[in-house]
């Protein structure tokens, strides 16, 4: 028996989508869970790699909280968790109700709507309002069920008029607090279990090497071009993973 029944092909196949999803993280600061989700789905049930993401995001968020305070909208930080608090029960109840195969066509076709909402650069004129924002933090909720709550949240501020520091810094407040809630919610589902440790511990020197490496910026590519790689990388996974679900 190995982690979640994964084949030794099945593991190193992680081990490499793990490494390469942490580069790209601390290349271009994006991605990290959705690449690692819609890769885990190629070799194992998607949701079993929830939890463990969570650890690794909620690790390397607080590696990224130095200096950051001043600049967090505690505002808007609010106003997404409280949607979020409405969304995740929602989605962790939809996504463990349905069948495997099910929910890995469930999780690709969302990872591919998003990859195509990034892509076309949606714009608002201004800063969006409170409504707005509680919907963003549903839908962030709802997301958070495969453990990719950040794709929405990233693409409603990256419409919006904000100044990069208040951007980064608002996310860097927002996800320790929906992983938090999140985690008695996954156990409560099922989604927490022994393995789900033990592949934390065992993928977390992977998840800070390819961190470092990435934040090195070894390649001369811009990191918003390299967020446009990963972005295409990321639907290129999800669509295989959408091809396995419906074959």
């Amino acid at each position: 028996m190995t982690l979640f029944d994964l084949t030794p092909v099945g593991l190193a196949w992680m081990a490499v989508a793990i490494l390469g999803s942490a580069f790209v993280r601390g290349y271009s600061g994006f991605g990290f869970s959705a690449l690692v989700i819609a890769a885990s789905g190629l070799a194992t049930s998607p949701l079993n790699f929830v939890a463990v993401v969570m650890l690794w995001e909620t690790v390397m968020t607080l590696q990224a909280w130095k200096g950051v305070g001043p600049d967090v909208d505690w505002r808007r930080v609010g106003l997404l968790v409280a949607g979020a608090v409405v969304g995740l029960p929602l989605g962790l109840w939809a996504l463990t109700s349905i069948s495997e195969d099910a929910a890995r066509a469930v999780i690709s076709a969302y990872v591919l709507a998003m990859c195509g909402v990034l892509l076309i650069g949606w714009r608002m004129r201004a800063e969006a309002g409170r409504a707005a924002n509680l919907a963003a933090g549903l839908a962030s909720g709802i997301a958070n069920a495969p453990g990719m709550g950040g794709l929405p949240v990233a693409a409603f501020f990256a419409a919006q008029p904000m100044r990069a520091q208040v951007f980064r810094a608002t996310l860097i407040a927002y996800f320790p607090i929906l992983d938090i809630y999140s985690a008695p919610l996954y156990w409560w589902h099922g989604l927490v279990s022994w393995d789900t440790l033990w592949a934390g511990l065992i993928g977390l020197p992977l998840v800070f090497l390819g961190n470092w490496l990435g934040g090195r910026h070894f390649f001369n590519t811009d990191p918003k071009d390299f967020r446009r790689f990963a972005i295409l990388l990321l639907a290129g996974l999800a669509g295989m993973g959408l091809v396995k679900a419906l074959l």
